[in-house]
């Protein structure tokens, strides 16, 4: 059993205070800590780290959220893969913008009220006893509509998520891995949420139905095809402004299909393609992008990009366009 302490971050971190420096006055200036990893069970009186902003707890054994209140200017906080099963004690951390609470035992999304800066909430993989799902406490929900814009809600055996639909600002929704079975069932949320311009569904079972993808989006005022993104960006000129477009995905046997265009971006701007290149040029470049087999648009993939999608190199891509632009 580990309890973290103010003497273990200090001697962990090798603070050495300066002359005339008290250990209280080196403790006040930290901004990160980072104990991942480290069999942490509890978290003791921390008060002193009154300008702590980043708290790495992952990878432990700490069932319980405690003596945290001093953390008020606290904005990330890492607390994935540990015993936790109850959300609480976190209504004083009014700066906290990212949360991540993946693969712990939580059946119950709640306690968060008052967390008006939180954007990011990560509460993937909960350990539920078998057939449970994970719920929301719609006070939570309420207290996060004008703020949350990410949520990754994957892997929790959830069939219905329309009460989500009160998360007004959401514009990333990672649902992977559930059981949200038909198309239908997600038209009111899609209505609802204005700002929802990415939803990750792969591996649930509406990824089956015939053209669920098209339904979707004709269903969603703010979720955009591929092609439509690109007819778009052709027909402006705006190339520096899309960073990368992942719609709703395509279902697929193994690995999803996506396709990452920063490559095409970069070629665009820097390769004399700009605005006004020819519209033969413009075709033959969105039929390159559309016929990147699956293996191809897999080797795109890392393992973080579902969930924070990077900016990717693909030299087949650039070798392509330049045979072509010849």
């Amino acid at each position: 059993m580990v309890r973290l302490t103010v003497d273990l971050i200090a001697k962990k971190s090798n603070l050495k205070p300066r002359k005339e420096e008290t250990l209280a006055q080196c403790l006040k200036k930290i901004t990160h800590i980072n104990f991942s990893d480290r069999n942490i069970d509890s978290i003791d009186d921390l008060s002193l780290c009154r300008n702590l902003s980043v708290l790495y707890l992952y990878d432990n054994r700490i069932s319980q959220v405690s003596n945290l209140n001093y953390a008020t200017n606290l904005t990330h906080l890492y607390l994935q893969n540990n015993c936790i099963s109850c959300i609480e004690n976190l209504s004083s951390l009014k700066k906290l913008e990212k949360l991540y609470l993946g693969g712990n035992y939580i059946a119950v999304v709640e306690g968060l009220e008052g967390l008006e800066e939180l954007r990011e909430l990560h509460v993937e993989s909960q350990r539920l006893p078998l057939g449970e799902k994970l719920l929301f406490d719609p006070r939570t929900l309420r207290s996060l509509a004008k703020s949350l814009s990410t949520l990754n809600i994957s892997n929790n055996n959830i069939d219905d998520i329309k009460d989500l639909e009160m998360l007004e600002n959401l514009n990333h929704l990672i649902a992977v891995d559930n059981q949200l079975m038909h198309v239908k069932d997600l038209e009111l949320l899609l209505k609802k949420l204005m700002k929802l311009w990415k939803m990750d569904l792969n591996g649930n079972p509406v990824c089956l139905k015939p053209k669920y993808r098209d339904k979707l989006i004709l269903m969603s005022k703010s979720l955009v095809s591929k092609q439509d993104a690109f007819n778009s960006l052709y027909a402006t000129g705006n190339f520096e402004t899309i960073h990368h477009i992942v719609p709703v995905y395509y279902p697929q046997v193994g690995k999803p299909k996506v396709v990452f265009f920063s490559d095409v971006q970069r070629y665009l701007v820097h390769g004399n393609a700009s605005s006004k290149c020819s519209q033969e040029d413009k075709t033959t470049i969105t039929e390159d992008i559309g016929n990147l087999s699956l293996k191809e648009s897999e080797s795109l993939l890392t393992k973080n990009d579902i969930h924070e999608p990077h900016l990717l190199q693909n030299p087949k891509v650039k070798e392509n366009l330049s045979e072509k632009k010849e």
